[in-house]
């Protein structure tokens, strides 16, 4: 163990091997295998451990001094890039220019961080102080630096002494119920107002974003007649400024009709930059937080009872997890919401410790039974969204609050009632949230969830999860009829599928009927499948089934009725007990009977109906049209995952209009890739249809406003003619003549995880070579978020991942210059998507395929001074397809060779 930092060499992958520099600066290069040798020694600094051991390939032996995590102790809830950059610029370091000055910067990050650990003081030093010793027990690199740059401290026999932050959390209190939403108006002149307001003395109030303000504000009109509510459906081109257009009449609505606006987005990057828009209407952070609430689904948010009992468990076993909860816990006495997905929270601790372990993703909560109840984060959120005049939102969470068909529903506890108007940003995404959100699915994964929330962890499973026994004991000890029928639920939970299901469901061996389900659909689908051991996920249509198949169907079909019956018995006595002792019951109980009811109630009316149904149509071999089912093998990375049934809408936008937007009294659909423009039509028909406007009795208002970019002089699109694609050597040489002509700053996109790793072993040493980063979602250890992050904030960065990457690129400027496509992105020829075409027709996949385009070009040109290419390595692109690019962008078709020096010449040399 060093005595001092200094003792420490700083590490920085880089080609073949690593950059070092001791604490003088002096930097040299190591080759590969010193450079593992290092990292296995432990006695190395570093940033963002994982990544390193990912680069170097060589797992950890020992602990390492990561600087993210003495960062994360010392700033808590502090956003930073997770990198030796993102490090260097929040300390304020100058710019590393090179890996030798990166590497030196982290020893100056370093001593930075742990000269202001000495400068606490007061509590806030006793408390830190305590939970460096906790943490340097649990054998933290850091700890013992850590507590000398504290001084001496009152030793603790607690041996979580430190992280129980809960202890100090703020309780929520009980308000008064919100008013019912009004109807007043919004008329154009105070819109053009608020919008000069939003826009302010500052900055360019264009002529498309006061005519878009105006086309938004008829989605808060007074509805007419129930069920008919007041869509817009406003395309607006990149540049426009919608977000501030639609915010002028949404925050007018707000302030006129109280609670009942929800702004919902896609990606959470846009939930953050709403929040940092509506800031403008109100500076003062602490108005701006009782009017404007980001709410998410609860699986975002850190539950303070599994992080108690965690904690509590790594007292019997310290090490990296200990060192882990160590650092969230200093996350927790910083956080002011508990969103585990916000900026701010360390998520390269997740190497470490299963984020999963922290958050309620399983149904368990016990509400008010909670010894945190009145401190939990998402009972906050939940109670701070009823009163807000704005819900910042997501499409996911507007969607599963709909699929629930609850007046209250579990997940948000928010009557649907108030919720009158929308706006649904990233409006093309509505469709693909309908589809999952309205999904149903009969699986291995689904079976164990539920057989874990009715009977608790069995045998060996690391879970704290409570069984309905244990979570309702006390509220049915009294009512004989309620204990006959949680005891007949528990009983019949037995025959689902369990803990190890997959092994033996795969292996031959089912237990119960749920796994010989299974066992039965994973032989059907392998039966059925060209190459059974496909790295990709397999998927069989259900006709003809067996003899054995059928019957297995049958059995699963009876077990299940034998579930849900007592669970809605169980429902039914609980409310019964409610009325019956309404004088005596406190609230803290009627809120726990109420959540338990609205839990079984959702499982037993909702849930397993809906696997019955599934099954019914497999014994009958009745098809309705609207669906479509089909038996799936999920594979990731090539390894089993799940098996089931999937079942999912032919139109997702019907339940979506039924569910979410009839009973609206108005909402503005807006994006910049609403319509699908070809020869023959304008789009508007594909956007109807798309967003599940086609369905409702009035038709919606439609308007598009182009971009005000100059695309003929910031853009140039090739399509290059000469890549044979089927050779994934002369991708990998195009990509790297691609990336090299734009210096960097390029975005790889690819339709297969194997092509993409394949590009990535053959041009990252030469990329390095020429000192551009790069980048590789399924291969570097980090999760999306992170990956994105890291590209952003190196402007001479590349990023290679899967097509569906391109949604959560949200990178302006010219950190992002160069999108290059490995081939037409079509549509996979699953199952689903076939019903699809047949019901859509033949030009469906044009449609996917030119919205795809669309999304991934306008993600490279967002100013006027930005300027962009865009490649795809495909010679046969159908010209068809080309009206997803903006009118003017100019489009060659060309060899390779001359798209690299048309690209070199364009974004200038060296990029």
């Amino acid at each position: 163990m060093p005595n001092e930092l200094s003792d420490l060499v700083a590490l920085v992958p880089s080609a073949r091997g690593a950059v070092v520099a001791d604490a003088h600066g002096a930097a040299r290069h190591a080759d590969q295998v010193e450079a593992q040798k290092l990292f296995r020694s432990g006695e190395v600094l570093l940033a963002h451990a994982a990544f390193v051991a990912g680069r170097l390939r060589t797992p950890p032996q020992k602990p390492v001094f990561d600087v993210l995590e003495l960062f994360a102790f010392v700033r808590p809830a502090v956003p930073c890039v997770p990198s030796a950059q993102g490090i260097a610029r929040v300390l304020g370091i100058d710019p590393p220019r090179s890996a030798d000055e990166l590497a030196a910067s982290l020893h100056r990050g370093a001593e930075m961080l742990l000269d202001e650990l000495s400068a606490y003081r007061g509590d806030d030093r006793a408390r830190v102080r305590t939970l460096a010793e906790t943490l340097t027990k649990a054998g933290w690199r850091w700890g013992p630096l850590a507590a000398a740059a504290l001084g001496e401290g009152t030793p603790s026999n607690n041996p979580i002494a430190g992280m129980e932050t809960w202890r100090g959390l703020l309780a929520w209190e009980d308000e008064a119920a919100p008013p019912k939403p009004g109807s007043l108006p919004v008329g154009e002149e105070e819109t053009q107002a608020r919008l000069a307001q939003l826009v302010g003395s500052h900055g360019e109030l264009r002529f498309e974003q006061s005519q878009y303000a105006n086309a938004a504000s008829y989605a808060f009109a007074p509805r007419e007649h129930a069920g008919a509510p007041k869509i817009a459906l406003i395309e607006a081109g990149t540049g426009v400024g919608k977000t501030l257009g639609y915010l002028a009449p949404a925050s007018l609505w707000a302030e006129k009709n109280g609670p009942g606006l929800w702004l919902s987005t896609y990606t959470r990057n846009l939930q953050r930059q709403l929040v940092q828009e509506i800031a403008r209407l109100f500076p003062d952070p602490a108005e701006l937080e009782q009017k404007a609430v980001v709410r998410k689904g609860r699986e975002n948010y850190l539950c303070l009872l599994n992080f108690e009992e965690a904690a509590k468990r790594t007292a019997l076993a310290p090490g990296q997890r200990t060192i882990a909860l160590g650092l969230i816990a200093r996350w927790i006495a910083a956080t002011p919401d508990g969103d585990m997905s916000g900026s701010g929270f360390p998520a390269f601790l997740a190497a470490s410790l299963p984020l999963r372990d922290i958050t309620d993703r399983r149904g368990e909560c016990i509400y008010a039974a909670c010894s945190h109840y009145r401190t939990c984060y998402i009972e906050k959120a939940i109670r701070r969204a009823r009163n807000a005049p704005i819900v910042v939102a997501n499409h996911a969470l507007v969607i599963a609050q709909a699929a629930q068909d609850w007046r209250v529903d579990e997940t948000t506890d928010t009557p649907n009632e108030r919720r009158v108007r929308y706006v649904f940003d990233e409006g093309h995404h509505l469709f693909d949230a309908a589809d999952s959100g309205f999904a149903a699915l009969i699986s291995g994964s689904e079976m164990a969830e539920l057989r874990r929330w009715v009977r608790g962890a069995e045998g060996r499973a690391r879970t704290r999860m409570r069984g309905l026994e244990e979570r309702l004991k006390d509220l049915v000890e009294d009512h004989e009829g309620a204990r006959s029928a949680l005891n007949e639920a528990v009983s019949a939970a037995a025959a689902l599928a369990g803990e190890g299901w997959m092994s033996r469901a795969s292996g031959g061996a089912p237990r119960g009927p749920g796994e010989t389900f299974l066992a039965e659909a994973y032989a059907h689908v392998r039966a059925r499948s060209a190459d059974a051991d496909s790295f990709y996920s397999l998927e069989a249509e259900p006709e003809p089934l067996g003899e054995h198949m059928l019957a297995a169907a049958r059995q699963l079909g009876d077990a299940l009725h034998q579930l849900a019956s007592p669970l809605v018995r169980l429902a039914q006595m609980l409310r019964k007990s409610m009325d019956e002792e309404a004088d005596e019951l406190e609230s803290t109980n009627r809120a726990r009977i109420e959540a338990a009811a609205r839990g079984l109630e959702r499982r037993g009316k909702l849930i397993i109906p809906a696997w019955i149904a599934m099954l019914d149509a497999l014994e009958t071999g009745e098809r309705r049209e609207e669906f479509v089912d089909w038996f799936e093998i999920a594979r990731d990375e090539g390894r089993d995952a799940d098996i089931g049934l999937w079942r999912r809408w032919v139109d997702p936008t019907i339940p979506l209009t039924a569910e979410v937007l009839a009973p609206a009294h108005g909402a503005l659909i807006t994006s910049a890739t609403l319509r699908d423009v070809d020869a023959a039509s304008d789009g508007w028909e594909s956007a109807e249809v798309r967003t599940g406007a086609s369905h409702l009795p009035e038709p919606p208002k439609r308007a598009s406003f182009g971009s005000p970019f100059n695309y003929a002089e910031q853009a140039r699109i090739f399509v290059v003619r000469d890549v044979d694609r089927r050779d994934l050597s002369a991708i990998a040489a195009a990509y790297r003549e691609l990336f090299l002509a734009a210096g960097g700053g390029a975005l790889g996109l690819f339709t297969a995880v194997r092509a993409l790793r394949a590009v990535e072993q053959r041009i990252s040493e030469p990329l390095a070579d020429a000192g551009l980063p790069l980048y590789a979602q399924h291969v570097d250890r980090l999760d999306t978020g992170a990956l994105v992050d890291l590209f952003r904030a190196e402007e001479n960065a590349c990023l290679l991942g899967t097509d569906a990457l391109r949604d959560g690129v949200d990178v302006p400027g010219r950190s992002l210059r160069l999108v290059v496509f490995d081939k037409v992105p079509w549509p996979k020829p699953t199952i689903l998507h076939k019903a699809r075409r047949a019901r859509f027709g033949k030009s469906y996949d044009d449609l996917l395929t030119r919205l795809r385009l669309k999304q991934a070009f306008g993600r490279l040109i967002r100013s006027r001074q930005d300027k962009g290419c865009f490649v795809i390595l495909e010679p046969a692109t159908p010209s068809r397809l080309l009206t997803a690019f903006p009118e003017g962008a100019p489009v060659a078709r060309c060899g390779l060779a001359e798209a690299i020096c048309e690209i070199r010449g364009f974004l200038g040399e060296g990029g």
